[in-house]
C-alpha cells in the first residue's frame, strides 16, 4: 500500500511521465542501486537485460513468457533486486566496488506490463553494460 501511495505521489500521469519525474527515461544511464531503490520505493518492476537484442526489440511480456520455464539465474534478464541480492551474497567486496565504480545501466524501455496475476505494473527495462565495457571503466590507464 505504501508503494502505491508513493507511486501516486510522483509527478505526471502516465507510466512514462511518473518515472521521468525521478530522472528515469529511455536513453538515460543510471546507477543500478538507484534503480533498486525505485523498485523498492515505488513498486516499479525493474528488469536488467544482459542481451541487447532482447532488451531493444522485444516486449517485456514476450521475453518473460519465452523464458518462464527457465530458472531465474539462467535467463538473459533478471529483476534488479535479485541481481543485487545474488551479487552481494557472492561478492563481499561488492558494496565497496560499487562506491568506487558504480554499475551504470542504460534505460531501454519505460512503460507498464501485466503481472502474472493480471495487475498492471509499471516497469523499467535496463541494459547491463557488457563485460568489456565494465573492464574498460575500471582498468587504470597508463
Amino acid at each position: 500500500m505504501e508503494k502505491l501511495k508513493a507511486w501516486s505521489a510522483l509527478g505526471g500521469t502516465t507510466p512514462i511521465e511518473k518515472p521521468g519525474s525521478l530522472g528515469v527515461f529511455e536513453g538515460r544511464t543510471l546507477d543500478v542501486r538507484f534503480l533498486d531503490e525505485i523498485a523498492r520505493t515505488y513498486g516499479v518492476s525493474v528488469m536488467l537485460f544482459f542481451e541487447e537484442d532482447l532488451a531493444r526489440t522485444r516486449t517485456l511480456e514476450s521475453v518473460q513468457q519465452e523464458f518462464a520455464p527457465v530458472g531465474e539465474f539462467e535467463r538473459p534478464f533478471i529483476a534488479v533486486s535479485s541481481f543485487l541480492a545474488f551479487t552481494r551474497e557472492n561478492d563481499p567486496s561488492f558494496e565497496q566496488t560499487m562506491r568506487e565504480f558504480p554499475l551504470m545501466v542504460e534505460i531501454v524501455t519505460v512503460g507498464e506490463t501485466c503481472s502474472p496475476g493480471g495487475k498492471i505494473v509499471p516497469y523499467v527495462a535496463g541494459l547491463m553494460p557488457f563485460l568489456d565495457e565494465m573492464d574498460a571503466d575500471v582498468t587504470p590507464s597508463h
